[in-house]
């Protein structure tokens, strides 16, 4: 079968696609990756073909994520996935999604939810295609209501026909009820600890004590609130008796952090899987990504939601008894969560120590993982796609 594989937005929304890639590669399926720019590297390693598309105009993105921070959650929902997502990115990757189509012809195409050049391209040649959730399925139909005036623009119904391409997601039943009327759940071959993982290095010179891992996603290291958020994280984890490992991004400046506690190291980037085949607990935003890739491994959590699909996932994994929330009340925008925060240290350091010492959250995170191991197989879904 030949695939044509599809993203537009940052790391986050690549990695939903990454095992389908290596999927594709052990079925010997013909493959083509198209990317912007800024996932040229990421997707170089993989090692499969791939083309780079034109983004949108680097100053009016910009602009818009300037104001992200300063706006409530409704507008910056707009902001991000009507404005860049739906206007800008698709009208930026169309003509290389267009060409690709016509000329490589693909006999499928998979995309990631926000990238909808790829399922407009597809669309108008009759082509099957195919969406991998990045978020709830909730959210990604809401986010798809919120892009419709600007998509229907480019074909009368095109929206309800995506609406009704199959959705894709490793997300358990159980915290994610679809309303797609196609909803085919999987589970990927990292799932389960007993996966590939590299051990992490020693960055904690022999220390043997638990692993605590923060995280806050790949965006939030780009905002000017950055260092205010990692350091209050910082405050809230030094001098545990645990490791620590914070991710900033590679976006972050390191040196804005100040002093770093003894117990914590600092990487702009880790392998996520790696890391959580050793977590204890895991502090995040609550980002899709993170929130479900760690409980796929069994990890309970402790979430500091900040703005997207984030307190929906804080309030799933409370629900389910997988971990505690650490917020404002009905924040405003994500400026005033960091301010919050701030003032929040010792609220969010007694959430990491119940979390870490009450086996309860551990059992939870377990019967989550259970679940979602018990999905069909990668290999199996993409069965169903063949000609």
């Amino acid at each position: 079968m030949r695939v044509l594989v599809t993203c537009s937005g940052a790391a986050s929304h690549f990695t939903p696609l990454a095992p389908f890639v290596a999927a594709l590669a052990r079925r010997d399926d013909e493959m083509l990756v198209i990317v912007p720019l800024a996932l040229a590297a990421m997707v170089e390693a993989t090692g499969h073909p791939y083309r780079i598309a034109a983004d949108a105009p680097a100053r009016e993105k910009e602009a818009i994520w300037e104001r992200v921070p300063f706006v409530s959650p409704d507008e910056a929902s707009v902001l991000v996935n009507r404005e860049i997502f739906g206007r800008l990115n698709t009208a930026a990757m169309l003509p290389t999604l267009e060409d690709a189509c016509s000329r490589w012809r693909p006999d499928f195409v998979l995309r990631e939810p926000c990238e909808y050049a790829a399922a407009i391209a597809a669309d108008r040649r009759g082509i099957r295609h195919a969406q991998v959730a990045i978020s709830l399925a909730e959210l990604e139909a809401s986010c798809l209501s919120l892009v419709s005036p600007v998509l229907e623009q480019y074909g009368i119904g095109v929206v309800e026909r995506i609406r009704s391409a199959p959705y894709l997601t490793r997300f358990p039943a159980s915290l994610d009820p679809s309303p797609f009327n196609v909803t085919q759940r999987f589970r990927e071959t990292t799932d389960r600890s007993g996966g590939r993982h590299e051990p992490l290095p020693d960055w904690w010179e022999g220390d043997k004590a638990p692993l605590i891992y923060v995280t806050f996603g790949t965006v939030t290291g780009g905002l000017p609130i950055a260092p205010a958020i990692y350091r209050a994280a910082l405050e809230a984890v030094g001098g545990l008796p645990a490791r620590v490992l914070l991710t900033i991004g590679r976006t972050a400046d390191k040196a804005l952090l100040g002093p770093i506690p003894a117990n914590v190291h600092v990487e702009a980037w880790v392998p996520q899987d790696d890391v959580l085949a050793e977590a204890a607990v895991v502090v995040c935003h609550g980002g899709s990504g993170t929130t479900f890739g760690a409980l796929a491994a069994g990890v309970p959590l402790v979430i500091v939601p900040m703005f997207a699909d984030q307190p929906v996932n804080a309030r799933l994994v409370s629900t389910a008894g997988a971990g505690l929330v650490v917020t404002s009340t009905d924040p405003r925008s994500m400026e005033s969560i960091s301010k919050v925060l701030q003032g929040e240290v010792p609220r969010l350091r007694a959430a990491v120590e119940t979390v870490l010492a009450d086996e309860s959250y551990h059992q939870a995170a377990h019967r989550i993982e259970e679940e979602m191991h018990s999905l069909p197989d990668i290999e199996d879904v993409l069965g169903t796609f063949d000609t």
